[in-house]
């Protein structure tokens, strides 16, 4: 024990965290002091003597840039270091003008706390110093590296919130994976990156993403080109043998169980749940390039972000395929209460589908104009079966009510919050290309390219299939009718790519 301990004071609105700390800093030694919030923070350091403040962001009363910016106007010597769960660079830049001097991401290690500390403690008192006694030149080279310093903070933080931007816009598994080969290269300077889903059951490793080698070497090349050598492979299944935690080989020269040209290793465990789904790792061939703390650190946090995200994708599909096996149940159950009508959606999704392909669609329109043909006449469930049955001629009042289904299926998938742009095609798949259509009278390219396609798609079913009041038509004869109506019902463009598919696809 210290007999005159140094004084610290830990802000925090999280009990846990207090008591944790206090007790582990108090066994160091530490005279140690707790405030909930900035307001009880400043009681405190009104009337004691503290050596160093670490305190959280997000408080009630008064937050931690508050209090940071109280402290500086107070005693400008005094150190504060910020921790948060949630770094952003906005944040970064506040405390930097508040005057704190270090950042700290939660979980914070509370043996790094301790290193933390005695690094601005002696920095304090070398402040301290230089203030006092240094002229002004020596001053300014102080000031100078402790601006560089903070600056190589700011660019830490920069690269912790780019890893969590590029996860967070990820669309898919495999994105992940390439995320994860694509930072280990650019982040951590690594010549080789890997992602390997792992079998436990098995104990084997399937490759699904790799970079590209950024070194010249044929050696290096035979051993480590499109996936882990044997020796490599059969390095990594051991370790996962005795331990599921990171682990940085820094010189891997003198290991007997590793290839020659291997200089450097990481290999991080991805978990899922507290099971390991795959396995990340990274290897330097240059001599002159050693893995360190840091880059584990960075390349435990991507695989941490991978993680998340890989567990954010399976819900969201998860979700999205729940609605959408609803939304089709909605429109086979209308399906069946007229049997002329059964199996309409699904043939309309199908013959758009190939109208899209044959204009040159996208994969994301094909997606959206199956999903869109799907479920194009579920507005149909608002409307009365004594019209939507009706035998005989609809008159005008009724056929008014019928014309008001695509609104109501667009009003039904728009609830859902996620389907915008279906919701629209959905919505304006009668518009007529003259403009004399419905709901909107949109006209020509006003009308969605792919509400076009879905036009042509209906008007093909509707006419090719039996009706109470009509027995369907010959093919041939349908198809004259689509082509008669191109250019004031249909869009030409579209009309063409549905008489090409017609010929090749449709005669059957």
């Amino acid at each position: 024990m210290r007999t005159d301990p140094i004084k610290i004071l830990m802000v925090d609105d999280e009990n846990v965290i207090l008591e944790v700390a206090e007790e582990y800093f108090q066994k160091k030694g530490y005279q140690v002091y707790t405030a909930g919030n900035g307001i009880e923070a400043l009681e405190i350091l009104n009337r004691e003597q503290i050596g160093c403040v670490f305190t959280d962001i997000n408080m009630p009363e008064m937050d931690g840039l508050d209090l940071a910016e109280q402290i500086r106007m107070k005693d400008n010597t005094l150190p504060v270091v910020i921790m948060t769960g949630y770094p952003s660079l906005e944040n970064t830049i506040q405390t930097l003008k508040n005057g704190v001097i270090d950042y700290l991401i939660k979980p914070v290690n509370l043996e790094q706390m301790e290193l933390t500390l005695k690094r601005i403690l002696r920095e304090r008192a070398l402040f301290v110093e230089n203030l006092i006694l240094k002229e002004e030149v020596e001053r300014q080279e102080r000031l100078k590296k402790l601006n560089n310093e903070l600056l190589e903070r700011v660019q830490e933080v920069n690269t912790l919130n780019r890893v969590m931007e590029d996860f967070s816009s990820a669309d898919s598994s495999y994105g992940i994976f390439n995320n994860i080969v694509d930072l280990g290269v650019e982040e951590l300077k690594a010549d080789k990156v890997f992602f390997h889903i792992y079998s436990d059951q098995d104990k084997s490793l399937a490759l699904v993403a790799s970079s590209d080698l950024s070194i010249e070497n044929e050696t290096v090349c035979s051993l480590f080109g499109k996936d882990l050598s044997k020796a490599a492979y059969k390095f990594i299944l051991d370790i996962l043998k005795k331990d599921s935690n990171p682990c940085l080989i820094s010189d891997a020269g003198k290991n007997k169980h590793l290839d020659d040209v291997v200089n450097s290793l990481m290999v991080v465990p991805v978990k899922i749940r507290d099971n390991i789904f795959g396995i990340a790792s990274a290897f330097s061939f240059s001599k002159d390039k050693h893995f360190n703390e840091k880059d584990i650190y960075y390349m435990s946090f991507i695989s941490q972000k991978a993680s998340s995200a890989i567990e954010n994708i399976a819900l969201y599909e998860n979700i999205y395929d729940n609605l959408f096996s609803t939304l089709y149940a909605f429109v086979t159950a209308l399906e069946v209460r007229d049997l002329y009508t059964q199996k309409h959606s699904t043939r309309v999704a199908k013959y758009a589908h190939m109208i899209a392909q044959e204009m040159g669609c996208t994969d994301e329109e094909l997606d959206i104009i199956r999903f869109a043909g799907s479920l194009h006449d579920i507005g149909k469930i608002g409307i009365r079966d004594n019209i939507l049955l009706k035998p005989t001629q609809l008159s005008a009042e009724e056929y008014k009510k019928i014309k008001e289904h695509p609104v109501i299926g667009a009003d039904i998938i728009s609830k859902l919050g996620l389907w915008d742009r279906e919701m629209v095609i959905i919505r304006h798949h009668h518009e007529r290309f003259d403009g004399k259509g419905y709901p909107s009278g949109l006209k020509g390219d006003e009308i969605p390219k792919l509400s076009r396609i879905l036009c042509v798609a209906d008007s093909f079913d509707a006419i090719d299939s039996d009706r109470a009041y009509r027995k369907k038509m010959g093919k041939k004869e349908v198809f004259s009718i689509i082509e008669e109506n191109s250019g004031p019902q249909f869009d030409p463009e579209v009309v063409k790519a549905f008489l090409t598919i017609a010929d090749q696809e449709l005669m059957n």
